[in-house]
């Protein structure tokens, strides 16, 4: 069967079993670098006991903002190392590299002797156990997506891709189904002893498969020929990022990566987060009407995918960039409605309000969880933001002592500043029960009822929270890949994916936070995805090319 000079088929013929071998290996791997990333951060309660709870305070503050930095902001420079040696290199032997390390690092987290065991050595070697990951990852995306899209048919580029879309969400998928079978089977007080270290542990069973497929593999064809004439760039991020492409790649970044990332995570993980969080729905149920959400919608990456090979990326990113800006609301409305409708009687019959001095508040962007706010205000604003309970806000004269209403009740806050920490301490319990109680009488319930809980209509807005996500992230890596050269492509497409998916997405949970408990509507946080996402949709329609038919031989 003939081929294009590109090493792909031409349009419209069938794929070959090499062909269906390299989507395949490719896929699998990156699914196993997901699941790797998402077990940290599925199991950070429990880790955080393990390694960081016999430090103190300060110390802790160190590893825990290490330990996140290691999820998101790493990522970035994952994506420039790795890049970088892909268009120099090859597209191969680079996500072999990133597959490996990630796969140990997450088998060494498993076996890793605990704080009681080693002292302050098990924090140190978590952090950097977590940032080789967050490295690897960084670069194993753009090799991927690289990787397939240079052997895609022309023509279906979009479907071939949209594959590896996939990987993140079954990623994901897998970690949780994992989890819970282990809690299942060993029960709460085993898995968070010594259970929680079986998912690390099986994973170097993921890493011997992965490996073994992708040593198999050849280089990609286009970037093999670019190899054999000597034009493969010398200078891979000088050239992505200081010269006229770096135009295209903020632009990518601005007007596709950014929207497409608050769309994905307020769709996957920040809707766990709210059920969990605000609604107070207990996390096995979460998890499981996730899951069911995932299962249902993540054909759609792949229809998606096919769907941008017909009419083009960009309507249907931007489209779903706009469809998700324009519904939100409702549909995070929709899960309180009917995920914890007690909560919304209680809004409605007996409504909080804080009482407080407006300059004495702080906005409380806390990315880390380690941060101490000490005056009454934030006091009382975090604790009905952690309790997931909307409040308005009325003015006070400078120097007062904030204090909540709960409908005709009243709770005194307190001055933190000055207090030491087992006073700070005592206080913020005393607070705390004070406050439960006169929720409590309010009809404002501590946890949502499982009775209660219509699960069809949870599970169906949640899958439409997922279609979302296939729609922007279904053509992502078709439409970077074709927005840059050969020679740079690698490099250039991991940055912007990264520091969209990384910073834009990965800070999403804590900034919407702080603005719900800024303004005291629990749906406050929605804004940012709505601003980010119509950023996108602006910024994408204006200057960003149709790419679907473009020749990425060049």
């Amino acid at each position: 069967m003939s081929t294009t000079a590109n090493g792909a088929l031409p349009a419209g013929k069938p794929l070959t079993a090499g062909h269906k071998k390299v989507i395949f290996a490719s896929s699998l791997g990156t699914v196993f670098e997901w699941y790797d990333f998402y077990l940290y951060g599925s199991l950070a309660a429990i880790i955080a006991k393990q390694f960081f709870s016999a430090l103190n305070p300060a110390s802790a503050f160190i590893f825990a903002l290490l330990a996140f930095a290691a999820g998101f902001a790493v990522r970035p420079f994952g994506a420039l190392v790795f890049g970088r040696i892909g268009d120099m290199i090859g597209r191969k032997y680079t996500f072999l590299i990133t597959i490996v390390i990630m796969g140990l690092s997450t088998f060494l987290v498993g076996i890793l002797p605990s704080y009681a065991s080693i002292g302050v050595a098990a924090p140190v070697i978590l952090i950097g156990l977590r940032l080789l990951q967050g490295l690897a990852l960084g670069g194993e995306y753009g090799g991927a997506a690289t990787y397939v899209a240079e052997h895609a048919p022309n023509g279906k580029r979009g479907f071939y891709t949209s594959f590896i879309q996939t990987t993140a969400t079954l990623g994901l998928f897998l970690s949780l189904l994992v989890i819970l079978g282990c809690r299942y089977f060993l029960g709460t007080e085993a898995f968070e002893a010594w259970g929680w270290r079986i998912p690390f542990l099986v994973s170097v069973v993921l890493l011997g498969v992965s490996v073994w497929i992708r040593l198999q593999l050849s280089e990609s064809p286009l970037f093999q020929e670019m190899k054999d004439q000597g034009k493969t760039s010398k200078a891979p991020i000088t050239e992505s990022f200081f010269s006229k492409n770096g135009k295209i790649a903020l632009l990518a970044l601005l007007g596709a990566t950014a929207g497409q990332a608050v769309v994905w995570y307020a769709g996957q993980f920040y809707a766990l987060f709210f059920l969990t969080q605000t609604l107070k729905i207990d996390a096995t149920t979460a998890n499981l009407l996730i899951a069911g959400s995932l299962i249902i919608g993540t054909p759609f990456f792949i229809f998606f995918g096919w769907w941008s090979d017909k009419i083009g990326r960009k309507p249907i990113i931007l489209g779903g960039c706009l469809i998700a800006a324009l519904t939100f609301f409702p549909i995070f409305k929709g899960l309180t409605h009917y995920g914890n409708p007690a909560m919304e009687e209680a809004v409605a019959t007996s409504p909080v309000v804080v009482v407080a001095d407006p300059a004495a508040c702080s906005f409380q962007f806390d990315p880390v969880g380690k941060k101490v706010f000490t005056n009454s205000c934030d006091i009382a604003k975090a604790a009905l933001a952690k309790a997931g309970i909307s409040y308005s806000n009325q003015d006070a004269s400078a120097g007062t002592i904030a204090h909540i209403n709960v409908g005709t009740a009243k709770v005194e806050a307190f001055e933190g500043a000055g207090l030491d920490p087992a006073a700070f301490k005592t206080k913020t319990e005393d607070f705390g029960k004070a406050l439960k109680a006169d929720l409590t009488t309010a009809g404002y319930p501590e946890k949502a009822d499982p009775a209660r809980i219509n699960k069809p209509m949870v599970l169906l807005l949640l899958t439409i929270l997922v279609i979302y996500v296939t729609m922007v992230y279904g053509p992502i890596a078709a439409w970077l890949v074709e927005l840059f050269p050969t020679k740079i492509r690698y490099t250039s497409m991991s940055l912007p994916y990264h520091i969209g998916n990384g910073w834009f997405g990965g800070f999403l949970p804590t900034i919407a936070f702080a603005m719900v408990v800024a303004s005291g509507n629990i749906y406050q946080g929605l804004w940012y995805p709505i601003v980010i996402a119509a950023m996108t949709l602006v910024i994408g329609t204006l200057f960003l090319p149709e790419t679907k038919d473009v020749d990425i031989t060049k």
